[in-house]
């Protein structure tokens, strides 16, 4: 008999999908060069030996070595009594094994992998599997299952009745149409496949599992869930139930368009039982005794929680509570053929007709948003700040329409510009690390659009230094989003400018990394900074399971940094370039540099001011940068540089002169004000003759000899957070 499989640690598993998040490449790929590639000769009937296993890891993910506590760990949690020849192999692993396993947690739809996985034991390619095989299969989603935190106990009968569902006949073997069937009809199954629930208003739910840190009850049965247990949630009704009661439960409630023309205009609140989680009613202000039983109604819109009792004293009219200028409620959006008079005839769209409309696009649906409201368009990168970014997904689809919120990794930005396209005064909130926000800019340039909406952040990266200069902070912590968006409604415009860079390479037989971006946010930066940063991203690209917290970073950072003060790389700087500041050479021959920094804005690696400081003289408002006039593109006296704040809007740059590593740390950690202020400019030259580190808003690459022009390209409307309560932040924008 085989033995029962181990269980890697949870660090262990962390690290894995670390991994995994940086790969690019699929088990099907992987399983084709052991089956019929260079691969095969690893091969053992349909096992592995340990070798073999590790080549699997190196190239599914994409890494040249995979730690040894890792490896081993992934191997034994594989092993079983293998049978080859009647004789008991405990040296291998079952290949079939570890590909199911690996392909049910790679992205990917449910369905894809529910038949790749079918397929994978259907060795014979006859379209029938046994029980054994089928069991087997099983077995690799209830470890997937344990990683992932899900309850075991409560999935395994859920299992247990899909497999006799599966086996009409009690033949013991299963075909891919009744596997199939069987799998999609499983609501706990799909979504711990990964399911993507898609907007098609007809009811249906959009489950995720939630492990609830207090009792709750089942919205079906009524009974409790269990403090610490975990159940599904319905990210637009927040609709509570038990795993197993999920494909009985009642239809979503929620519509987020009006599907009928008296649905425009006018708002109805709608109820679901239970989910107030404050305990309290917005009627009576009495207590919901939510720990006894499944008490209360909340509104999804407005999320007004009350008594069951109170229901008969409120109002028809829902006007989406206290965050209603930035929701655009269902009666805001309906169907371009209701608005059209193509239908005079019928009062109400078929569903029928909507699905053939293709809801995703945007001319399916026209928005119509309420009066002196400034609609919110947010678009979310999962990826970012770990697993806070689908979190923070999950979060506005309930705060808000749920047609305001995009996932980027989906279909990128442009549905959402397109869909928002002809709306006046809407916002964009970008949840994401600067690299998404420079997406998100680029994506608004090239759209084309007719209105510019202002933009603002909220900082799921690692450095966020755009976040921190418009005053949302140097990375989200799981903060009251609702309290976020009451701030964006008090927030102010500014005209952030942004720089064209173009780098036009010379002749040589040395080979340059590919230039990240073509446009500065942020800023650029050419010799030890940038070195530090390359170092940091080839490390974080080797191994991304050192590099999963923020605290992390900023330690290696420092290591690279210490490492960079030794060797000191970039020495002598200003030998390997020079620089021109509107057509005009910059003297650098009394400086010994190691790095030249480019700054748009006053921020640098999660925080760092290498400008420094500026204390503006007694009332002065609007600083010394529109005094100096137009006129004054070009700024290099040590005396008037001494006086210039950073602005993210007066179309100049600064140049920030830097010794070393040691200096870098030193303004870090706020021991050294500043580095040497060369100059203020509108535009500037690079020419290097030697092959160099560059680094664009934080993405580094290697350079060769070449010349660089950075100009002016536009501005672009940002959004401000309200002033911190304590003062001497960025000069600037106080």
């Amino acid at each position: 008999m085989a033995k029962e499989r181990g269980l890697i640690s949870p660090s262990d598993f962390a690290q894995l999908q670390k991994y995994m998040e940086y790969s690019t490449k699929k088990v099907s790929d992987v399983l084709k060069l052991f089956e019929d590639g260079e691969m095969a000769e690893y091969l053992q009937g349909d096992a592995i030996g340990y070798e073999g296993f590790q080549q699997f890891l190196k190239i599914y993910l994409e890494v040249d070595n995979v730690p040894d506590h890792l490896s081993q760990a992934l191997f034994q949690s594989f092993q079983t009594g293998y049978y080859i020849e009647d004789t008991v192999r405990e040296d291998v692993v079952c290949l079939s094994d570890v590909s199911c396993y690996f392909s049910l947690l790679e992205g990917g739809r449910p369905e894809d992998k529910l038949e790749f996985t079918f397929k994978l034991y259907d060795t014979d390619r006859n379209g029938i599997l046994d029980s054994s095989e089928v069991d087997r299969i099983i077995i690799q989603m209830m470890r997937m299952a344990e990683y992932l935190d899900w309850d075991v106990s409560e999935l395994r009968p859920i299992l247990q009745e899909m497999m006799k569902a599966i086996d009409y006949d009690g033949s013991g073997s299963v075909s891919l149409a009744e596997w199939l069937r069987a799998g999609a009809t499983t609501v706990p199954l799909l979504v711990l496949l990964g399911l993507e629930m898609t907007l098609k208003d007809n009811g249906q739910h959009m489950w995720r599992p939630k492990r609830f840190p207090r009792p709750v009850y089942c919205n079906l049965c009524e009974s409790s869930i269990g403090l610490g247990k975990q159940g599904l949630s319905c990210n637009l009704c927040k609709y509570i139930v038990h795993d197993q009661c999920a494909m009985k439960a009642l239809p979503c409630e929620v519509s987020t368009y009006a599907k009928s023309r008296k649905d425009i205009g006018v708002q109805s609140h709608v109820w679901v039982r239970g989910g107030c989680e404050s305990g309290r009613c917005d009627r009576c202000q009495k207590k919901i005794r939510i720990y006894h039983s499944l008490v209360g109604l909340h509104c999804v819109w407005c999320h007004l929680e009350i008594h069951d009792d109170c229901l008969p004293a409120m109002g028809h009219e829902c006007d989406c509570g206290l965050l209603r200028d930035h929701i655009l409620p269902p009666s805001s959006i309906y169907p371009s053929v209701l608005a059209s008079g193509q239908e005079r005839k019928t009062s109400k769209i078929s569903q029928k007709t909507m699905d053939d409309l293709s809801l995703s696009t945007s001319e399916a649906l026209r928005i119509d948003p309420v009066s002196n409201t400034h609609p919110l368009l947010v678009f979310v990168n999962p990826k970012s700040g770990g697993k806070q970014g689908e979190r923070v997904l999950w979060k506005f689809q309930y705060l808000l329409n749920p047609r305001q919120v995009f996932n980027l990794l989906k279909d990128g930005p442009e549905p959402g510009l397109r869909f928002f396209r002809d709306v006046p005064d809407y916002r964009i909130l970008v949840c994401g690390g600067d690299g998404t926000v420079g997406w998100i800019l680029e994506s608004i340039d090239k759209a084309n659009l007719p209105f510019v909406p202002p933009v603002a952040v909220l900082p799921l990266g690692t450095g966020n230094d755009l976040a921190r200069c418009l005053r949302w902070g140097g990375g989200y912590e799981g903060q009251n989003l609702g309290k976020i968006l009451k701030d964006l409604e008090t927030s102010k415009v500014v005209h952030m400018d942004r720089w064209s860079v173009e780098v036009i390479p010379q002749q040589t037989e040395e080979k340059s990394d590919p230039v990240p971006f073509q446009i500065i946010n942020n800023y650029f930066s050419i010799g030890v900074d940038a070195s530090i940063a390359h170092r940091f991203h080839i490390m974080r690209e080797k191994y991304p399971e050192k590099f999963n917290s923020r605290m992390k970073n900023k330690l290696w950072y420092f290591e690279f940094a210490t490492s960079e003060s030794i060797f000191s790389t970039c020495k002598k700087l200003e030998e390997s370039l020079t620089v021109e500041i509107c057509g005009k050479p910059l003297d650098l021959s009394n400086q010994s540099l190691e790095g030249i920094a480019v700054l748009n804005i006053p921020s640098t690696h999660g925080g760092s001011n290498l400008w420094g400081d500026t204390k503006r003289p007694h009332g002065d408002i609007h600083g010394i940068n529109q005094a100096l006039g137009a006129t004054a593109k070009v700024i290099t006296d040590p005396d008037i540089l001494k006086t210039c704040v950073p602005d993210l809007s007066d179309k100049r740059l600064e140049v920030v002169g830097l010794e070393g590593a040691i200096e870098i740390g030193q303004i870090y950690t706020k021991l050294k004000n500043a580095g040497h202020r060369l100059a203020k400019c509108s535009e500037i030259t690079f020419h290097t003759t030697k092959t160099l580190p560059m680094q664009i808003d934080g993405e580094p690459w290697m350079q060769t000899p070449c010349t660089i022009k950075i100009t002016h390209r536009n501005q672009m409307p940002m959004l401000v957070g309200p002033p911190p309560r304590s003062s001497n932040f960025f000069g600037f924008l106080c």
